[in-house]
């Protein structure tokens, strides 16, 4: 069962490992990440962030869409991290995912910040408008001591 789906483009990191983990009591982080699976380096600095007593699966986007729709994840308490806004819309399609939490988006010059860590550019808000419209419950929530923020409230 998928706990919380979180978009955090530094994926799993002290807030996403801790925080999150022990506010929503995952018993598995699930990252879903196509760059990451071509990426050692990041593999094993993810997996240096894992907190004790937790399993930790790195899969591709295919890969974790297949898993969680094949019912093999319904036994754990998922933490899903996603770095991307499209990669989250995609999960919340194709895996039937009503919640998403907006953690962090890099900022860049073609961004526009709508909260403390959360950028985004003209296609992501287009996204994150028909999330919404279909029913998905959008939040921007960095820790989850904040209280979290419609995002319809800030588009």
């Amino acid at each position: 069962m998928i706990k919380l789906l979180r978009v955090d483009h530094r994926l799993l990191h002290g807030q996403v490992a801790f925080s999150w983990k022990n506010a929503v009591e995952a018993d598995c982080i699930l990252i879903a990440c196509d760059a990451v699976m071509k990426d050692d380096l990041r593999k094993t600095s993810i997996k240096l962030a894992k907190p004790s007593g937790v399993k930790l699966v790195i899969k591709n986007m295919d890969d974790a869409v297949n898993a969680i729709n094949s019912g093999v994840t319904d036994k754990y308490k998922l933490l899903t991290v996603v770095e991307s806004i499209k990669d989250a819309e995609r999960l919340c399609k194709e895996c039937n995912i009503n919640k998403l939490n907006l953690g962090g988006t890099k900022a860049t010059a073609e961004t526009r910040n709508i909260s403390k860590a959360m950028n985004i550019t003209p296609a992501e808000e287009t996204i994150l408008k028909g999330l919404c419209e279909s029913g998905v419950d959008v939040t921007i929530q960095m820790v989850p001591e904040d209280s979290p923020v419609n995002v319809e409230k800030v588009l």
